[in-house]
Protein backbone atom coordinates (compact mmCIF):
# COMPACT_ATOMS: atom_id res chain seq x y z
CA UNK A 1 0.00 0.00 0.00
CA UNK A 2 1.35 3.64 -1.04
CA UNK A 3 2.41 5.24 2.95
CA UNK A 4 1.10 8.86 3.50
CA UNK A 5 3.41 11.49 2.97
CA UNK A 6 5.82 12.46 5.68
CA UNK A 7 4.39 15.79 7.99
CA UNK A 8 8.22 17.67 7.66
CA UNK A 9 7.02 20.51 9.92
CA UNK A 10 6.64 18.14 12.42
CA UNK A 11 10.04 16.37 11.82
CA UNK A 12 11.95 20.55 12.27
CA UNK A 13 12.58 20.25 8.47
CA UNK A 14 11.40 21.99 5.38
CA UNK A 15 11.39 20.70 1.86
CA UNK A 16 14.47 22.42 0.68
CA UNK A 17 16.68 20.64 3.40
CA UNK A 18 16.21 17.34 2.09
CA UNK A 19 18.71 15.89 0.16
CA UNK A 20 17.88 15.01 -3.43
CA UNK A 21 20.06 11.16 -2.48
CA UNK A 22 20.88 9.56 0.55
CA UNK A 23 23.54 6.98 0.02
CA UNK A 24 24.14 4.45 2.86
CA UNK A 25 26.80 2.03 4.15
CA UNK A 26 24.91 -0.90 5.88
CA UNK A 27 27.43 -2.02 8.12
CA UNK A 28 27.45 -3.61 11.06
CA UNK A 29 25.50 -6.91 10.95
CA UNK A 30 27.99 -9.07 12.38
CA UNK A 31 28.51 -7.15 15.26
CA UNK A 32 25.47 -6.74 16.37
CA UNK A 33 24.67 -10.77 16.07
CA UNK A 34 27.75 -11.63 18.07
CA UNK A 35 26.32 -9.14 20.72
CA UNK A 36 22.90 -10.71 20.72
CA UNK A 37 24.65 -14.21 20.60
CA UNK A 38 23.28 -14.94 17.61
CA UNK A 39 24.92 -16.80 13.93
CA UNK A 40 26.28 -13.81 11.61
CA UNK A 41 23.62 -14.92 9.34
CA UNK A 42 20.64 -13.94 12.21
CA UNK A 43 22.38 -10.22 11.57
CA UNK A 44 21.91 -10.10 7.82
CA UNK A 45 18.38 -11.16 8.23
CA UNK A 46 17.65 -8.50 10.72
CA UNK A 47 18.85 -5.50 8.84
CA UNK A 48 16.74 -6.31 6.10
CA UNK A 49 14.51 -5.00 8.34
CA UNK A 50 16.18 -1.59 8.04
CA UNK A 51 16.04 -1.48 4.29
CA UNK A 52 12.21 -1.92 4.14
CA UNK A 53 12.42 0.92 7.11
CA UNK A 54 14.56 3.53 4.80
CA UNK A 55 13.06 2.49 2.24
CA UNK A 56 9.55 3.26 2.94
CA UNK A 57 10.76 6.76 4.89
CA UNK A 58 12.59 7.80 1.57
CA UNK A 59 9.66 6.77 -0.45
CA UNK A 60 6.85 9.11 2.36
CA UNK A 61 9.68 12.13 2.02
CA UNK A 62 10.03 11.81 -1.56
CA UNK A 63 13.39 11.65 -1.68
CA UNK A 64 14.76 11.08 -5.08
CA UNK A 65 16.92 8.42 -4.45
CA UNK A 66 18.90 5.98 -2.26
CA UNK A 67 21.63 3.93 -2.42
CA UNK A 68 22.19 0.45 -0.31
CA UNK A 69 26.10 -0.89 -0.21
CA UNK A 70 24.84 -4.60 -0.27
CA UNK A 71 27.81 -6.28 -1.34
CA UNK A 72 31.47 -4.82 -1.84
CA UNK A 73 33.95 -6.40 -4.07
CA UNK A 74 36.08 -7.32 -0.93
CA UNK A 75 33.00 -9.61 0.93
CA UNK A 76 33.90 -12.40 -1.51
CA UNK A 77 36.71 -13.26 1.27
CA UNK A 78 33.95 -13.81 3.92
CA UNK A 79 33.28 -17.70 4.55
CA UNK A 80 31.33 -19.64 1.85
CA UNK A 81 28.37 -20.28 3.90
CA UNK A 82 27.81 -16.89 4.83
CA UNK A 83 27.59 -15.67 1.19
CA UNK A 84 25.60 -18.10 0.00
CA UNK A 85 23.16 -17.27 2.24
CA UNK A 86 23.66 -13.82 1.46
CA UNK A 87 23.02 -14.38 -2.21
CA UNK A 88 19.98 -16.23 -0.97
CA UNK A 89 18.27 -13.51 0.92
CA UNK A 90 19.08 -10.83 -1.78
CA UNK A 91 17.38 -13.04 -3.88
CA UNK A 92 14.23 -13.53 -1.40
CA UNK A 93 14.41 -9.85 -1.06
CA UNK A 94 14.19 -9.08 -4.65
CA UNK A 95 10.96 -11.25 -5.18
CA UNK A 96 9.09 -10.34 -2.10
CA UNK A 97 9.84 -6.81 -2.57
CA UNK A 98 8.16 -6.64 -6.12
CA UNK A 99 4.97 -6.00 -5.62
CA UNK A 100 6.05 -3.16 -2.84
CA UNK A 101 8.21 -1.21 -5.62
CA UNK A 102 5.62 -1.44 -8.02
CA UNK A 103 2.81 -0.08 -5.45
CA UNK A 104 5.35 2.42 -3.88
CA UNK A 105 6.39 3.86 -7.25
CA UNK A 106 9.87 2.93 -7.07
CA UNK A 107 12.10 2.68 -9.59
CA UNK A 108 14.88 -0.28 -9.01
CA UNK A 109 18.08 -0.12 -10.55
CA UNK A 110 21.59 -1.71 -9.25
CA UNK A 111 25.13 -0.57 -9.81
CA UNK A 112 28.47 -3.06 -9.90
CA UNK A 113 30.10 -5.64 -11.07
CA UNK A 114 27.06 -7.64 -11.87
CA UNK A 115 27.74 -10.13 -14.02
CA UNK A 116 29.49 -12.15 -11.18
CA UNK A 117 26.38 -12.66 -9.42
CA UNK A 118 24.72 -16.08 -9.13
CA UNK A 119 22.20 -16.67 -12.46
CA UNK A 120 19.06 -16.19 -9.94
CA UNK A 121 20.06 -13.20 -8.14
CA UNK A 122 20.63 -11.83 -11.65
CA UNK A 123 17.26 -12.61 -13.08
CA UNK A 124 15.56 -10.86 -9.94
CA UNK A 125 17.08 -7.88 -10.55
CA UNK A 126 16.61 -7.85 -14.38
CA UNK A 127 12.66 -8.35 -13.44
CA UNK A 128 12.50 -5.62 -10.46
CA UNK A 129 14.26 -3.28 -13.54
CA UNK A 130 12.07 -4.36 -16.07
CA UNK A 131 8.85 -4.22 -14.00
CA UNK A 132 9.89 -0.84 -12.73
CA UNK A 133 11.19 0.79 -15.74
CA UNK A 134 8.31 3.62 -16.16
CA UNK A 135 8.04 4.16 -12.56
CA UNK A 136 8.54 8.22 -11.48
CA UNK A 137 8.90 7.97 -7.51
CA UNK A 138 12.32 6.88 -5.76
CA UNK A 139 15.28 5.49 -7.92
CA UNK A 140 16.37 2.72 -5.32
CA UNK A 141 19.91 1.75 -5.93
CA UNK A 142 21.71 -1.16 -5.09
CA UNK A 143 25.34 -1.55 -5.26
CA UNK A 144 26.19 -5.50 -5.56
CA UNK A 145 29.62 -7.04 -5.86
CA UNK A 146 30.66 -2.88 -5.80
CA UNK A 147 33.71 -1.17 -5.46
CA UNK A 148 35.10 2.68 -6.26
CA UNK A 149 38.21 1.38 -7.45
CA UNK A 150 36.53 -0.98 -9.27
CA UNK A 151 34.67 1.11 -10.74
CA UNK A 152 36.57 3.79 -11.74
CA UNK A 153 38.98 0.86 -13.29
CA UNK A 154 36.05 0.02 -15.43
CA UNK A 155 35.35 3.80 -16.54
CA UNK A 156 39.10 4.23 -17.19
CA UNK A 157 39.21 0.81 -19.48
CA UNK A 158 35.69 2.01 -21.42
CA UNK A 159 37.28 5.19 -21.97
CA UNK A 160 40.86 3.89 -22.93
CA UNK A 161 38.84 1.67 -25.50
CA UNK A 162 37.12 4.86 -27.11
CA UNK A 163 40.44 6.57 -27.18
CA UNK A 164 42.15 3.43 -29.32
CA UNK A 165 39.03 3.06 -31.76
CA UNK A 166 39.09 7.25 -32.62
CA UNK A 167 36.07 7.50 -30.97
CA UNK A 168 37.64 10.22 -27.93
CA UNK A 169 40.28 12.40 -28.27
CA UNK A 170 42.28 12.56 -24.37
CA UNK A 171 42.55 16.54 -24.41
CA UNK A 172 38.59 16.30 -24.93
CA UNK A 173 38.61 14.06 -21.56
CA UNK A 174 36.63 16.03 -18.93
CA UNK A 175 35.29 15.24 -15.44
CA UNK A 176 32.14 15.30 -17.00
CA UNK A 177 33.29 12.59 -19.62
CA UNK A 178 34.39 10.31 -16.29
CA UNK A 179 30.89 10.78 -14.62
CA UNK A 180 29.40 9.63 -17.73
CA UNK A 181 31.45 6.07 -17.86
CA UNK A 182 30.66 5.10 -14.16
CA UNK A 183 28.50 2.91 -13.23
CA UNK A 184 26.23 5.82 -11.69
CA UNK A 185 25.54 7.99 -15.12
CA UNK A 186 22.71 9.85 -15.05
CA UNK A 187 22.30 10.01 -11.29
CA UNK A 188 22.87 12.74 -8.58
CA UNK A 189 25.52 12.44 -6.68
CA UNK A 190 25.06 11.63 -3.12
CA UNK A 191 24.36 14.68 -1.20
CA UNK A 192 24.10 12.48 2.32
CA UNK A 193 26.08 9.36 3.24
CA UNK A 194 25.29 7.77 6.27
CA UNK A 195 27.29 4.97 7.65
CA UNK A 196 26.65 2.80 10.94
CA UNK A 197 28.25 0.98 13.52
CA UNK A 198 30.57 3.91 14.28
CA UNK A 199 33.49 3.12 11.72
CA UNK A 200 35.24 6.49 10.25
CA UNK A 201 36.06 5.31 6.64
CA UNK A 202 34.49 5.17 3.06
CA UNK A 203 35.15 1.60 2.87
CA UNK A 204 35.41 2.19 -1.23
CA UNK A 205 32.00 3.37 -1.80
CA UNK A 206 31.36 5.87 -4.60
CA UNK A 207 34.87 7.76 -4.28
CA UNK A 208 34.52 9.66 -7.10
CA UNK A 209 30.40 10.72 -6.16
CA UNK A 210 30.73 11.21 -2.62
CA UNK A 211 33.77 14.49 -3.42
CA UNK A 212 30.82 17.09 -1.88
CA UNK A 213 29.05 14.45 0.34
CA UNK A 214 27.48 15.92 4.04
CA UNK A 215 28.60 12.57 6.27
CA UNK A 216 26.52 11.44 9.18
CA UNK A 217 28.38 8.23 11.36
CA UNK A 218 25.71 6.86 13.59
CA UNK A 219 27.33 3.80 16.68
CA UNK A 220 24.11 2.06 16.18
CA UNK A 221 24.78 -1.08 14.05
CA UNK A 222 22.76 -1.02 11.21
CA UNK A 223 19.71 -3.94 12.11
CA UNK A 224 19.00 -1.32 14.96
CA UNK A 225 19.29 1.59 12.57
CA UNK A 226 15.19 3.27 12.71
CA UNK A 227 13.22 5.75 11.16
CA UNK A 228 13.96 7.90 14.23
CA UNK A 229 18.16 7.34 13.08
CA UNK A 230 16.46 7.71 9.74
CA UNK A 231 15.42 11.21 10.59
CA UNK A 232 17.78 12.26 13.04
CA UNK A 233 20.57 12.03 9.63
CA UNK A 234 18.12 14.25 7.77
CA UNK A 235 18.31 16.74 10.76
CA UNK A 236 21.85 16.74 10.90
CA UNK A 237 22.29 17.00 7.36
CA UNK A 238 19.90 20.49 7.31
CA UNK A 239 22.23 22.09 9.81
CA UNK A 240 24.89 21.81 7.33
CA UNK A 241 26.24 24.40 5.21
CA UNK A 242 27.70 23.75 1.69
CA UNK A 243 30.22 25.50 0.35
CA UNK A 244 31.31 22.81 -2.32
CA UNK A 245 34.84 25.23 -1.81
CA UNK A 246 33.85 27.86 -1.98
CA UNK A 247 32.70 30.50 0.80
CA UNK A 248 29.61 31.17 2.69
CA UNK A 249 27.09 33.07 1.77
CA UNK A 250 27.34 36.98 4.24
Amino acid sequence: MAQAQVNLAELGLAPEQLPRHVAIIMDGNGRWARRHGLPRIEGHRRGVQSVRTVVEESCRLGLQQLTLYCLSVENWKRPRSELEFLMLLLEQYLREERQEILEQNIRFTAIGRLDALPTQVRRELDINRQVSRNNTGLVLCLALNYGGRAELTDAFRKLARQVRDGQLDPDDITEETIRNALYTAGMPDPDLLIRTSGEMRLSNFLLWQISYAELHVTPKCWPEFTREDFYLALRDYAQRQRRFGGLPCP
